[in-house]
């Protein structure tokens, strides 16, 4: 009877694609950076890839372009006013008035992508080829091109977002929601779906919607502490809603609410890859602490301008060494920058391929605090001080810091003050061993090592009900 239910399953996983404020459906903000309207300050555009000046350095080859009117960037089509440059799935541009929009595709972390690839790993382990798998994600968005990488089918819709700010994108809106919703109940019929799982985000909002009003049971996977609008309200008829921090029952029905964390991709455990390996990879030793300062590869920019800083108060010499990850962004810029000002013990890197032997190495983290993020620290148990980015949907990242603050879990530092505080925070905490251990303790009680496994469960459970 189980391996007939088993083979029966066909699972939708639904790529959440939230862009900074866009309404159903839209596009990752973890995936693919936001141009808000700018301001007249010249902030939040592209998310932190904003140089003092308010303009945006060419860091590749990238060809100059100046446009006004309707242009093609990504799979969509946009009204722009804009001088700028261009290059490969980047678009990257400074304003001429303040109240104009841009759209970018970009790099990312996948921080939406990789929970739902965990899950489906965590299906193929247990189960082989008695189940059938498939991913929908949004047109030209990075699911698309990541998720055949791994080896599994995806659709495409035409999902798009609302933005905020007079925009005529908004008028399309409509057709790209009916189309995207039409798109959806084809897919799922055509895949005859058993289940549908969506992991956050506007983007999964057409194909959860199609499959409650088809009748084919929906499983919510929130991955942050505070949860998004388009979840709240399709929760109200999810059967199950997997989730990573306590207290959710304040957006979602308490009796449906499963705590599973955030299912990973990799494994991390507090014991780790060796230390002294992880030292030696980094050139250091085990005479001095290790701080570790990673953000992902846009939301660096504070961290970076943290270093700086820094280091321009150092003789040389850092007190500590240090792991520095300047996202690729801002390589070249903190490469010139480190070679001005040499500084002895740190190890600078535009990524960090060897994620488990920085945590090894690591005394203290200060980090953003994106869900997958939190999740991974929790597991490493790693004292961490967080530096939440302002430039999210509903200011989650602060949210998810607090939710572990709250608990001495770990410590925040604001982004706004980051740059003057951060990095002596960090150098503060290394060298008090009471703070270390209780951080590590606290943080340690709230590590989920199996959260795929989990919601695999919930899976079974869900459709073990559907065939009574």
């Amino acid at each position: 009877m189980k391996k007939i239910l088993i083979r029966a399953i066909s699972l939708i996983l639904c790529m959440a694609m939230v862009l900074g404020y866009t309404l159903i459906p839209g596009t990752i903000s973890s995936l693919i950076p936001t141009a808000q309207a700018a301001t007249s300050n010249n902030t939040n555009l592209l998310g932190e890839n904003l140089i003092a000046n308010g303009t945006f350095e060419p860091k590749y080859s990238w060809q100059s372009a100046n446009t006004t009117g309707w242009t093609k960037h990504g799979g969509w089509w946009e009204y722009i006013k804009v001088k700028g440059y261009y290059g490969k799935n980047t678009y990257v541009a400074h304003t001429i008035d303040d109240n104009i929009a841009t759209s970018a595709g970009g790099h990312g972390t996948g921080g939406h992508i990789y929970p739902a690839v965990a899950v489906a790993e965590a299906l193929k382990q247990k189960y082989g080829e008695d189940v059938e798998l498939l991913f929908v994600g949004a047109e030209g968005k990075m699911e698309m091109e990541k998720v055949p990488a791994l080896g599994y089918r995806i659709e495409g819709l035409p999902v798009a977002g609302l933005q905020r700010k007079l925009s005529l994108k908004n008028f399309a809106l409509p057709f790209k929601v009916a189309a995207s919703i039409r798109r959806a109940k084809n897919i799922i019929r055509q895949f005859k779906a058993d289940i549908v799982v969506g992991f956050g985000g506007y983007a999964s909002a057409p194909v959860l919607w199609a499959a409650q009003r088809l009748g084919i049971p929906t499983i919510i996977q929130e991955q942050n502490s505070y949860a998004g609008l388009t979840n709240k309200l399709l929760s109200k008829r999810a059967k199950r809603i997997c989730v990573s921090y306590d207290k959710m029952e304040r957006f979602f029905p308490a009796d449906r609410i499963v705590m599973t964390g955030n299912p990973l991709r990799g494994r991390f455990s507090a014991s780790g890859s060796n230390r002294q390996e992880a030292l030696a990879y980094y050139g250091f030793n085990d005479t001095m602490p290790v701080v570790l300062v990673v953000g992902g590869s846009l939301g660096t920019r504070t961290l970076n301008e943290m270093m700086k800083a820094w280091i321009l108060t150092l003789d040389g010499e850092a007190p500590v060494q240090v792991i520095w990850q300047t996202g690729k962004y801002y390589e070249k810029e903190m490469q010139e920058f480190l070679n001005a000002h040499p500084t002895k013990n740190i190890w600078q890197g535009a990524f960090i391929d060897r994620m488990d032997y920085a945590y090894a190495a690591a005394n203290v983290v200060l980090s953003r605090s994106g869900a997958c993020t939190v999740s991974e620290l929790c597991l490493v148990a790693k004292p961490t001080i967080f530096v939440p980015s302002p430039n999210v949907s509903e200011d989650h990242q602060t949210k998810n810091a607090m939710a572990l603050v709250e608990k001495g879990a770990a410590e925040i530092v604001r982004d706004n003050e980051a740059v003057e505080r951060g990095m002596h925070e960090a150098v503060a905490l290394a060298s008090d061993s009471a703070r270390l251990e209780k951080l590590s303790t606290n943080i340690a009680q709230l590590a989920i090592s199996d959260s795929a496994e989990r919601v695999v469960k919930e899976i079974e459970r869900e459709l073990a009900n559907v065939k009574r």
